[in-house]
């Protein structure tokens, strides 16, 4: 029950259950509005800053993680420029190095070639030294017993000196020895 004031300037009780339930939603509403409206209205008003703030926030980390992604980008780009920097820098030591390696293997068989060249011809010097003398101490030999076979003693001597003489003027056109 509700006490009104009634048309004739008098408080009574209103028995009309209709008008006294719209009577009192329109204060309940009224105090919940009055009171609860400035709470509410702050209580969003907060969730609303929450919400922005949240938002600047997950755009500076997305603008973030984008510049990171972009150097990540130009640290990659730098990377695979140095690993070919590396990889012509190497095929040129390498061929270099190949290069220098063929260049001291031909010296070593230039050497090789000479010292062969060498030894064949102090080997070929030495037979034909050998040869020389084996022919001259063969020729001595005949020219000795065919004078001791058949000649006197005078013209042995003469003989003799003949082909000294001969020995002596001869000098081998031959290199070494």
């Amino acid at each position: 029950m509700e006490i009104l004031s009634l048309a004739h300037g008098g408080f009574g009780i209103n028995t009309n259950i209709f008008e006294t339930n719209i009577i009192n939603l329109a204060a309940v509403v009224g105090i919940v509005v009055t009171f609860v409206g400035n709470n509410l209205s702050a209580l969003l008003d907060e969730r609303k800053k929450t919400i922005l703030s949240n938002l600047e926030e997950a755009n500076q980390r997305a603008l973030d993680a984008q510049e990171k992604l972009n150097k990540a980008k130009e640290q990659l780009e730098a990377a695979k420029k140095k690993a070919q920097e590396i990889r012509e820098e190497g095929i040129t030591r390498a061929t270099s190095e190949m290069n220098t390696v063929v260049s001291q293997h031909e010296i070593r068989l230039a050497k090789l070639d000479e010292f062969k060249n060498e030894t064949v011809q102090f080997y070929q010097q030495k037979a034909f030294k050998e040869a020389y003398l084996y022919v001259v101490s063969r020729i001595m030999n005949r020219v000795r017993e065919r004078l001791s076979r058949g000649l006197d003693s005078s013209y042995h001597v003469v003989v003799n000196n003949f082909y000294v003489s001969r020995f002596t003027e001869f000098s081998p056109k031959r290199e070494g020895l």
